[in-house]
């Protein structure tokens, strides 16, 4: 048996990791940026599991994993689907449904946000290839979770796999978070990672892919030899800069990374498609009728520095062309290859892809990095540890 917070070492893509009085809790943060995330929305997306999972080296057939979850509302109201993934030797071999854990409870007209207390599940893996294998438990991306142990029939250590694979870290939106997504491996991110064997840490934050310069210092910290950043959505969608602020914001987050990563390779994606906000600026609303976005902004604010998503977009094309004759491993992606524009019917609400779309966009990243990979350099490429 492997108990928590004993098994730190068997965790990936949690640049937080505590212990907490259930066990050892996966963060997307580290701890020192608690005190710079003050807003509430903000603090819970570091805390879902997106991306996080246990990697390990074992000849065990039987593994138990007890986890206490805490699990979030979906868009309706209730308890968004949670799941974890079980991969073995690089293939998905099983996804179990969670169904316990503690219900977090929206904030209603009449009551305010609650939390309904429940209790640990225990998950089971019974009947796995014999012989010594490569597994990897991912952690639901819409969940919290507190890992409280590991049982297992054989000895379990770290993966030996991981030592040498390339690490990635992603930055982006709801767009890299994946809600939408049937199962942790199948957001884009993670998607892309296994078809090239990426250690990925996906710091995906619904709504807060605002330029925080707490994580542009966590991006600068963590070991990488891949790094992208989905810039846009956000800041379009909730109106939280104009063009005079957007510009050296991301000069900043960008020359922040740069202090310790001055030649890793770095992928600037800008905004997949959204209809609502392509020729008017923001923020969004959602109409009630029909579930959907659309944009409420002053399209007469655009002469004065409103963004639009097409605005953003060249802003970010010509920014990293200026970037690039000082820094070549700068790379610019338009968002709409991952998406492409005749695809907005997959966008559910307008706004976000549904699970089947996640797949293709994944798949067409690690396009992407194939057909760049003498420009990024990562495929053949050992960590930077």
């Amino acid at each position: 048996m492997s108990a928590f917070p004993g098994a730190r070492s068997l965790v990936e893509g949690a640049p937080g990791l505590r212990g907490t009085e259930r066990g050892l809790r996966p963060a997307r943060l580290p701890e020192w940026t608690r005190q710079q995330v003050l807003d509430p929305f903000f603090e819970l997306e570091t805390e879902l599991s997106a991306g996080a999972r246990l990697a390990l080296r074992t000849e065990a057939v039987h593994l138990e994993l007890t986890l206490h979850a805490v699990r979030v509302p979906g868009p309706g109201g209730e308890p968004a689907p949670a799941a974890v993934d079980l991969v073995v030797d690089g293939h998905l071999l099983r996804r179990v449904a969670l169904s316990g854990g503690d219900l977090m409870l929206p904030a209603t007209a009449e009551s305010d946000a609650a939390l309904v207390a429940g209790g640990p599940e225990t998950i089971r893996f019974p009947d796995l290839p014999p012989g010594e294998k490569e597994i990897r438990i991912w952690l639901p991306h819409t969940a919290v979770c507190d890992l409280v142990s590991l049982r297992s029939d054989r000895p379990v250590g770290p993966s030996r796999q991981s030592a040498s694979s390339p690490r990635w870290v992603h930055h982006g939106s709801s767009i890299s978070h994946c809600v939408e997504a049937a199962g942790p491996t199948g957001m884009w991110p993670a998607v892309a990672a296994t078809a090239h064997g990426l250690r990925l840490t996906n710091l995906g934050f619904s709504g807060n892919a605002m330029l925080d310069p707490c994580v542009a210092r966590t991006i600068r910290d963590l070991p990488a030899d891949l790094i992208s950043l989905e810039i846009g959505i956000n800041i379009v969608g909730a109106a939280a800069m104009r063009l005079r602020t957007f510009r050296p914001a991301v000069h900043g987050f960008l020359d922040t990374i740069r202090e310790k990563h001055p030649e890793v390779p770095m992928v600037i994606v800008s905004p997949v498609p959204c209809p609502a906000l392509e020729d008017r600026p923001g923020p969004l609303a959602v109409d009630p009728a029909t579930g959907r976005v659309r944009a409420v902004g002053d399209p007469r604010d655009i002469p004065l520095g409103a963004l639009t998503l097409s605005a953003a977009r060249d802003h970010l094309a010509r920014l990293v062309q200026q970037r690039q004759r000082s820094d070549p491993a700068l790379v610019h992606l338009d968002g709409r290859t991952l998406l492409k524009p005749d695809e907005t019917s997959d966008l559910h609400d307008g706004l976000h892809p549904n699970a089947t779309a996640y797949l293709r966009m994944g798949a067409r990243f690690a396009e992407f990095v194939a057909s760049h990979c003498e420009e990024l350099r990562i495929l053949h490429r050992t960590n930077t540890r």
